[in-house]
């Protein structure tokens, strides 16, 4: 209730209400002051509210007095009862666990105020699951309440958990939950085998490894506690027969080790051990982990094959040997309680197989054709035996027949049919070591004997020296050989072996006389090998003589180049110092060229050619050029000019183009003196140059030039 001093209660002060709730939780009377909530309140939900109030003037709407705030507390009461958040709850304890094992904790939440009253006070009780548990009121924390819950009792407890606030008092409110609880497996209970024997029927023809039957020992235990280990206790029969675990079904498989035979032993007896691979210490006072049971199995009888006294058989025969000879037999049996009677025949499989025959009831074999042992050896082939009550059981076993040898061959000399011996070697000088082979397949101990023949005997040139050990050398007589009276010589060796009957063959060895050095070393032993070095083939020397065959033409081209190169070099060279040397590089343009070439050298008077043919082209018939009558000191030096344009132009060789002709004659000491215009006796004007108009048409503008000096020369006289 709010009320203003200023209040008379004549109803001038109004009452205003604001702040958290106000209008909608809370309200106020206008005239009276009166505040009333208008629907529940939930602490929870909001624990307090914080308002303000106002009186006001109604005519004015003027505040009489300041605004004032006020909070409003909500008080608890116990409307919320405890409730697990977690739950239901799962949990597992093992088994066996002695009284107190922890299991687990569980917490309940009470929405109440914990500050005031006993409302948020929760006690924790168990409704279902004793006497198995018992719970902490407190804590909430679960335990084993009864010792040694064994799993393979009761495996699955379901436990009901109630929390009440108020501390459990009359009155309060309640909260439950579930706890599943699982007992989890230990290794406390040993295999057990359900019987103390166990019986087996094997038939006598099962294979070597395969399974002949199982046996299980029961463990109530769970998962890896109820792995079980079988194991043959060492006893009668256990040598033939293993038994190993099965992973999945945990069963002891039992298999054949060797096998079985209803006529030799017709039932077995052992005994087999059960035992679990993971132990627990805690329980070993319980008793061992083990147990054992017998297993007796009875061999069943079946109808078998035939079986060969021998795994495989071995028989010798010599070559030769008449077809029909029997060399051996081979034996099977019936050992059923039956006893059929077997029979024989060959396995055929290729030709080979048809040199012998085996007699179908008395197991026989003979020769069917005739062996040679160079040809073939050795034999081996299969001898099948079956029964004659049911044929389809059948045995095969193999035989081996070594052919045995026959001294048919005689011995001979190994290689080398030819040797050498030099011509200063001396006497007892062995020149070679021979040794024999025989075809024949000689026994051990076998000797062969050296000796020369009766014809050879008496002729001093060689002789043959046994050495008594397969081996003989082949020794000189005379002191010194001849190529040139006797090159080759013929030695014939008798050689014997040991066998029975005796073989021997003469065999011719022939003997070339070589030239040797000194110390015996062999330089030639033919004419054409005189000249050539010691140790090399024909193709070698083949090869040393293709090469210096093209070094030799190597050589040649290299000296015609450089003829070549030397002679291009004097043709084209413009740098000879001489005067005389004229290089034309092409074919002049004609009569009005006159920049053709340089016909500064031609101005020398005392050079005179009677020569008119023309070089650039080949004349068909040689002509003589005239001759002009010179000065008497120009004849040595027109002679000369004349002669080497006669030998060019007669030249067959010549090009029928512009060529350089190089005359070398120059200089003072000739016996034509100078040809140079220096110091000349007659000046230019005694020259008389027509001359040069019978040279050709190369020389009419020379001719013309040369012509128009001497008409215009001013210090000549006409």
């Amino acid at each position: 209730k709010l009320h203003s001093d200023l209040d008379k209660g004549v109803g001038t002060v109004k009452y205003t209400l604001s702040g958290d709730g106000a209008g909608t939780v809370f309200t106020i009377d206008e005239t009276t002051g009166d505040i009333h909530a208008i629907r529940s309140l939930d602490r929870e939900e909001k624990p307090f509210y914080t308002l303000r109030a106002q009186a006001v003037d109604v005519d004015t709407k003027k505040p009489l007095e300041p605004e004032s705030e006020f909070i409003i507390k909500v008080q608890d009461i116990n409307d919320n009862e405890p409730k697990f958040l977690d739950g239901p709850y799962v949990a597992s304890v093992p088994e066996m666990s002695p009284v107190g094992a922890y299991v687990l904790q569980v917490k309940a939440t009470d929405a109440d105020d914990p500050t005031y009253g006993n409302s948020a006070r929760v006690v924790y009780s168990i409704l279902q699951g004793q006497p198995y548990f018992s719970i902490d009121p407190k804590t909430g924390v679960i335990r084993t309440a009864l010792p040694n819950m064994d799993r393979e009792v009761k495996e699955q407890y379901q436990v009901l958990i109630q929390a009440k606030d108020m501390g459990g008092q009359l009155g309060g409110l309640a909260g439950t939950t579930t706890v599943n609880i699982t007992l989890t497996d230990v290794n406390d209970n040993p295999p057990r085998f359900p019987k103390s024997i166990f019986h087996l029927k094997v038939p006598e023809t099962s294979h070597v490894g395969s399974a002949i039957g199982r046996i299980r020992a029961v463990d109530p235990d769970f998962g890896k506690n109820a792995e079980i280990e079988y194991n043959i206790v060492p006893g009668d029969g256990g040598n033939l027969f293993d038994i190993t675990t099965d992973e999945y079904t945990q069963e002891g498989v039992i298999k054949l080790k060797k096998p079985l035979d209803f006529e030799t032993k017709k039932a077995y007896t052992f005994k087999v051990e059960a035992s679990n691979l993971h132990l627990d210490h805690r329980f070993h006072s319980v008793g061992p982990f083990k147990d054992t049971a017998t297993v007796k199995i009875n061999v069943l009888d079946m109808d078998e094959p035939p079986v060969f006294s021998k795994p495989m058989y071995t028989m010798e025969v010599y070559e030769d040997t008449p077809v029909g000879t029997i060399i051996g037999a081979v034996t099977a049996q019936d050992l059923d309680a039956g006893s059929s009677s077997v029979r024989y025949f060959i396995d055929w499989k290729n030709d080979v197989d048809s040199y012998f025959t085996i007699d179908a009831t008395e197991g026989t074999i003979a020769t069917n054709e005739l062996l040679d042992r160079e040809s073939t050896a050795q034999y081996n082939f299969s001898i099948i035996a079956s029964k004659v009550s049911n044929p389809l059981l059948t045995s095969k076993v193999n035989v081996i027949i070594n052919v045995l040898d026959v001294n048919e061959f005689p011995p001979e000399i190994s290689v080398p049919y030819e040797t050498s011996v030099c011509e200063n070697a001396k006497p007892g000088q062995v020149i070679q070591t021979i040794t024999a082979a025989d075809k024949d397949l000689s026994p051990a101990g076998q000797k062969f004997s050296f000796k020369l023949s009766s014809e050879a005997s008496n002729k001093p040139n060689f002789t043959v020296h046994d050495y008594r050990n397969n081996t003989a050398g082949i020794e000189a007589r005379r002191n010194g050989y001849s190529r040139r009276q006797q090159e080759l010589y013929f030695l014939p060796v008798v050689i014997e072996d040991s066998s029975y009957p005796v073989q021997s063959s003469t065999n011719t060895l022939t003997i070339r006389v070589c030239r040797c050095d000194s110390d015996g070393t062999i330089q030639s032993c033919n004419v054409e090998a005189i000249f050539l070095p010691v140790g090399l083939s024909t193709g070698a020397l083949i090869a040393i003589l293709l090469c210096i065959v093209i070094l030799l033409v190597i050589v040649v081209l290299y000296v015609a180049l450089r003829r070549q190169k030397k002679k291009d070099t004097l043709m084209t060279s413009k740098e000879d110092i001489r005067d005389n040397v004229i290089h034309y590089d092409d074919e002049g343009g004609g009569e009005e060229d006159t920049q053709a070439f340089d016909i500064g050298a031609l101005r020398n008077p005392k050079v005179i050619e009677d020569n008119k043919i023309r070089r650039d082209i080949k004349p068909d018939t040689l002509r003589f050029p005239r001759h002009r009558p010179p000065a008497e000191d120009n004849t040595d030096i027109r002679d000369f000019i004349t002669h080497r344009l006669q030998e060019n132009d007669v030249d067959p060789s010549a090009p029928p183009y512009d060529s350089l002709a190089t005359y070398a004659y120059e200089g003072n000491g000739s016996v034509a003196e100078s040809l140079s215009s220096i110091d000349s006796l007659t000046t230019e004007a005694d020259q008389d140059y027509d001359y040069l108009s019978d040279w050709g048409p190369r020389f009419k503008i020379l001719a013309d030039m040369f012509g128009e000096e001497e008409s215009y020369n001013p210090d000549k006289v006409t």
